[in-house]
């Protein structure tokens, strides 16, 4: 058999941003609508909050309080202790999970023009049940069938050397305030044979999946963070404020000048909060609670079953701040230490947080740029989408994802921890680990959808 042809960065990002511009050859936008409500009713859909104490696979470990999985299996959750500079220290809740899973994207050529397989996935905790998620979105337990459900449709793809022609993987974390360490395994892969139908999965092209970026609530998590990995054709147009190799730099030298100390302790111990048979809480109501659902969904590979989930309080914002510099567009960056972070900080998004954290603080515990995101004008919005977070571990998490664009008046002094960066700076350093984190991942994918 002949040897696949290797495909260029630019090669590829050409065949993508011509998805971009297309039409869908599979299905229209008006037959995907009808899909995709259909696959919306077509099961027997069903989330309901229960006790802790009614956890089933589910139990308390008698020396520490961590909620932990009969198999010990899927994650925990555990206690978490940080410090990150004097007097930054605290404690919370913290989800646990060492197996890194496949978040994996499979496109195939139809009438000469790349197609995006995507699937409609049900999770216990997003908006809407059922939303958009990438060909497979599975931990390593899911795939391996600890739960011993249903095979994972469409694995063997991406586990299987030689079914598809690997386009992109790379490893990425996730939320750094909610999960310690976690990270997965995104990939995209192409593929040429006939793939099987299958009514929870449909074709799209790039431009189509662009478009439901600006409705809120239907493209997912996991699919943002493999589409924010499709590469771009070199936009920028010119020399950024600052060198790759001197942002890499910056980073490092926060990275090494930071204090950031983690250390796992009993859940039952943590300082701060306290447990009812509802909920894990915070003792002031802030940052988020530990709840138990139980979930049906008869498409899954489990039909029925219980978890423990972590519900924030609120809504929270992530957005950047964008403006011209020297004719190039460039975006306000932070470098992000978060508590459960592997790699000590990340490059976030000019502003991530929930607001009502911080509702009657004093004006030196309050993010920076908190007055300009809630005061752009709407005619400064250049993307602007409320979306879920990870739908199998955090219920009802959602953010309002925005890029804010701001004038030539705007200061372009940096302040500590911020730097600004070109959106193909960003997306080049997605070719490695632990740069950008998943909001502005997130972000990124929205802005090919930017009005």
């Amino acid at each position: 058999m002949a040897r696949p042809t290797v495909l260029t960065r630019p090669a590829l990002a050409d065949r993508f941003a011509a998805s971009a511009r297309s039409p869908g050859a599979v299905l229209s936008d008006e037959q995907f609508g009808e899909w995709f409500t259909w696959r919306r009713r077509a099961s027997r859909f069903g989330v309901e909050r229960i006790p802790l104490g009614a956890l089933r696979g589910w139990c308390e470990d008698p020396a520490t309080g961590n909620l932990v999985h009969e198999t010990g299996r899927f994650f925990t959750v555990e206690g978490l202790s940080v410090r990150s500079g004097a007097p930054h220290s605290w404690m919370q809740p913290i989800i646990q999970q060492h197996e890194i899973g496949i978040l994996g994207l499979a496109v195939k050529e139809f009438d000469g023009v790349l197609h995006l397989l995507m699937q409609a996935k049900m999770e216990p905790g997003n908006v809407g049940l059922v939303q958009l998620s990438p060909t497979v979105q599975a931990t390593r337990s899911n795939y391996v069938g600890v739960h011993r459900g249903r095979p994972i449709t469409h694995l063997d793809y991406f586990t299987q050397p030689g079914r598809a022609r690997v386009l992109v993987d790379v490893l990425q974390s996730e939320q750094g305030s909610w999960f310690l360490h976690k990270r997965n395994r995104n990939m995209i892969v192409e593929v040429t044979e006939d793939v099987p139908e299958h009514p929870d999965f449909c074709w799209l092209t790039l431009a189509q999946v662009r478009t439901l970026l600006r409705t809120d609530n239907v493209v997912n998590m996991d699919a943002r963070s493999v589409l924010s990995c499709i590469p771009e054709p070199d936009g920028d147009q010119g020399p950024a404020l600052h060198s790759t190799g001197a942002l890499l730099r910056w980073l490092t030298d926060v990275k090494a000048r930071a204090e950031l100390h983690q250390q796992l302790v009993a859940l039952r111990d943590i300082a701060g909060w306290h447990r009812t048979a509802e909920a894990i809480r915070h003792d002031d109501g802030r940052f988020f609670e530990v709840i138990a659902v139980e979930a049906a969904a008869g498409n899954r590979e489990v039909g029925r079953w219980t978890q423990p989930l972590i519900a924030p309080v609120g809504p929270g914002i992530a957005a950047f701040l964008t403006r011209v510099i020297d004719g190039v567009p460039h975006l306000l960056v932070q470098a992000k230490v978060e508590a459960g972070v592997r790699d000590v900080a990340e490059l976030a998004p000019t502003f991530q947080a929930l607001p009502g954290n911080f509702a009657g603080q004093p004006a030196h515990l309050r993010p920076r740029f908190l007055d300009e995101v809630l005061g752009a004008p709407a005619a400064a919005l250049r993307y602007d989408s409320v979306q879920s977070e990870e739908g199998g571990r955090f219920h009802h998490a959602t953010n309002r994802y925005q890029v804010i664009e701001v004038g030539s008046g705007f200061p372009l002094d940096e302040p500590p921890g911020f730097r600004w960066v070109t959106p193909g700076q960003l997306r080049a350093l997605l070719l490695h680990p632990y740069y950008v984190n998943v909001q502005a991942r997130s972000l990124l994918a929205g802005l090919g959808a930017a009005c």
